[in-house]
């Protein structure tokens, strides 16, 4: 198959970067795949990429930024969209353009706003494929009715959570639309894993509020209160650094808890802990935690809306916790740190557990998926669900029903908070 991928800037950071490069990546070995950058504003990506994955950018802001074109707004892409003020007439043209010549199977889209290009743009003999990276319910009102007027006209919608995907089903009205989970996958290690045996805890992720580290720190300091040989290594950068700095000293945790900047790849610290953490109130998927558990590490995690509940077996695995919990935090922390045994035993259990996020189970559901679609396409028809299959981030799941339902009602709440600071 042929397959391009369209992104908005291959060349920065960021999840839906790591996640298309690993997928791209993985496609390769087999199919023919590029990579078309909306946007471009550097030499070379800050990730690296498989050899065999062509890239190439639509609009290259290191020229073409005082074009007259891109001074006026997009009218293709979204104006609810969050990327919206980065996109103009001239990337509406180009992308434009670009879609009307595409000599591809398989297009695929890694954004809203860009699967309302791949929706209303993409010629009808090629497979159209939208990717949410967030969910649905993080979308704003107007942005959904956008969505719903365009994604009508995709062949298929992933959402990297079974419930999400439900969420598309309940709420979209799409006949003909397949929804599918494709969770996100992260590549095979190539150190070592952990042994369980050193005194570090580690979390990692943009310093931005919603990952609330403030409250993993709070909760670190009853961990240190019993155990004052063990550490708290966050990694990332973000507008929250100069506060989790303060709330540090506060606690008089300088010995105990380090901001440890941005690392990459993350997995050469990840073996260095035992014990993985992550707080969100919110979390699409959870990417660190599937690094964490892929190097042998439990991640005591927030219970949040959506990805943790179908990656950590709580008790198994990991630990999952309410959200904004500080003192269930603090619990789960102290019961892995306080039992060499169980601590190396649920790390054992979380590297079996996390070989369903390898490159492997992924792509293989990837490519039945998109051979359907391109099949489906061929004989003029839509393409439907395989009902043998499940997706590998659901087998965790355990009742995930009622679940689904304090999420849906969180993430509003969240949404609620949000438009509150505005």
């Amino acid at each position: 198959m042929k397959i391009s991928f369209l992104i908005h800037n291959a060349y920065g950071i960021g999840g839906t970067i790591t996640t298309t490069f690993n997928l791209a990546g993985a496609l390769a070995e087999r199919h023919d795949v590029e990579i078309v950058s909306a946007l471009r504003h550097r030499e070379h990506p800050n990730l690296a990429l498989h050899p065999s994955v062509r890239l190439r950018a639509l609009v290259d802001l290191r020229k073409e930024a005082d074009h007259p074109l891109h001074h006026r707004p997009a009218k293709v892409f979204p104006a609810a969209e969050y990327r919206h003020r980065q996109y103009s007439e001239l990337t509406d043209q180009r992308i434009g353009e670009h879609l009307e010549a595409l000599d591809a199977d398989v297009v695929i889209g890694t954004r809203p706003g860009l699967n309302v290009h791949i929706a209303r743009q993409a010629p009808r003999r090629v497979v159209r494929v939208g990717q949410e990276h967030l969910t649905l319910d993080n979308h704003s009102p107007r942005l959904r009715t956008a969505l719903r007027r365009a994604y009508r006209h995709l062949d298929v919608i992933t959402t990297v959570t079974e419930a999400d995907a439900a969420s598309y089903r309940r709420k979209m009205w799409l006949p003909g639309v397949l929804v599918e989970a494709l969770p996100n996958s992260v590549p095979d290690p190539v150190l070592p894993p952990a042994d369980g045996t050193a005194k570090v805890v580690i979390a990692a992720g943009r310093l931005v509020p919603v990952k609330r580290y403030d409250l993993l720190i709070e909760a670190f300091a009853q961990v240190a209160a019993a155990f004052p040989d063990w550490q708290l290594r966050i990694y990332g950068k973000g507008e929250e650094q100069p506060r989790l700095r303060q709330l540090i000293e506060q606690l008089g945790l300088w010995n105990n808890v380090f901001l440890m900047g941005a690392a990459t790849p993350m997995e050469a610290e990840w073996v260095k802990a035992s014990i993985g953490a992550a707080t969100s109130n919110f979390e699409p998927f959870g990417m660190t935690i599937v690094e964490a558990m892929r190097c042998a590490l439990p991640v005591v995690s927030t219970d949040c809306p959506y990805g943790p509940g179908e990656i950590i077996e709580d008790g198994a695995d990991g630990r999952l916790v309410p959200v904004g919990d500080r003192d269930a935090l603090a619990s789960a922390l102290l019961e892995l740190v306080g039992d060499d045994e169980r601590r190396r035993r649920m790390g054992r259990t979380a590297l079996e557990n996390a070989r369903r996020f390898a490159p492997g189970p992924v792509v293989a559901q990837a490519e039945d998926l998109l051979r359907r679609a391109v099949t489906a396409r061929s004989t003029g028809r839509r393409v439907t669900a395989d009902r043998n299959h499940r997706t590998p981030g659901a087998l965790a799941g355990r009742g995930h029903a009622a679940r689904d339902a304090a999420h849906a009602a969180a993430a509003g709440a969240l949404r609620a908070i949000r438009k509150g600071r505005r």
